[in-house]
């Protein structure tokens, strides 16, 4: 039991990051979900974890606040190798310039950058760094809680349009990922959410916490609904994209009230 979990825990990691939790293991080897999808929430907090250590050391060297949410978010894209933040540019290039379900899946599929990726990521970092700095501004160790709270969660709740969605394709990232498990979705729910808690214990009201799950669950939801009337199902870039809202949604609820 203790090995499959170790196994289950190391497998979302090295998927969803490029931290060295195993020898050898390949950073985009795709966990089987079906079984693994409830640790997709720690690896969150892991990737969160780096975040914080930025946050950490711009407090010790006395950085502003925006300087040191800068250096946290990019922390974030490097530690996941900007996985997430790549899909969410694809999906905004094919949402945005195909006119076709076919025209926007091959724009999507496409590895160069276009304007209505380049526009996303401006805008998406913009909303994390200067809601992180908001953060920020409250203190460091709310900051370094909180990010990790959103890294954890969102990944929990990014998972949603595997269940909402079949695949757009038969082929590539999405299809090849398993629909999890009723019983391994609903311990990933329930360990993002805990995990979404710890702001509670920088300052942070349960009031803020409360509407962050509730922005986190909206982002992924919204996602979701519109690739279901963009490209009538999932991608691997849609995963990403659902992620991104719901941490997005996270830093935003947590640095608003």
């Amino acid at each position: 039991m203790a090995s499959t979990i170790a196994d289950d825990i190391c497998a979302c990691i090295s998927f969803y990051s490029r931290l060295p939790v195993r020898p050898g293991a390949d950073g985009y080897a795709m966990p089987d979900f079906a079984r693994a999808s409830w640790a997709a929430p720690i690896a969150g907090a892991a990737i969160g974890g780096v975040g914080a250590s930025a946050i950490l050391i711009g407090a010790i060297l006395h950085l502003p606040p925006f300087v040191a949410a800068t250096c946290a978010i990019g922390a974030l894209a490097l530690s996941t190798g900007a996985l997430h933040e790549d899909g969410l540019a694809d999906l905004a290039d094919g949402f945005g310039g195909g006119a076709t379900r076919d025209q926007k899946l091959s724009i999507m599929r496409d590895s160069r950058l276009g304007a209505y990726g380049a526009l996303a990521l401006c805008l998406t970092a913009f909303l994390r760094v200067f809601s992180l700095a908001a953060i920020l501004q409250l203190g460091p160790w709310r900051a370094m809680l909180s990010i990790v709270a959103a890294s954890a969660l969102s990944r929990a709740v990014g998972l949603i349009p595997l269940l909402t969605l079949f695949p757009a394709r038969s082929d590539g990232a999405g299809a090849s990922a398993r629909t999890p498990s009723p019983s391994a979705l609903r311990r990933a729910l329930l360990i993002g959410a805990a995990i979404a808690l710890t702001p509670l214990l920088g300052g942070a009201t349960l009031a803020q916490t409360v509407v962050a799950q509730m922005a986190a669950l909206g982002g992924a939801l919204g996602v979701s609904k519109l690739a279901e009337r963009q490209i009538g199902g999932y991608t691997g870039d849609v995963l990403g994209a659902a992620q991104q809202a719901a941490e997005i949604g996270v830093l935003i609820a947590l640095s608003a009230m």
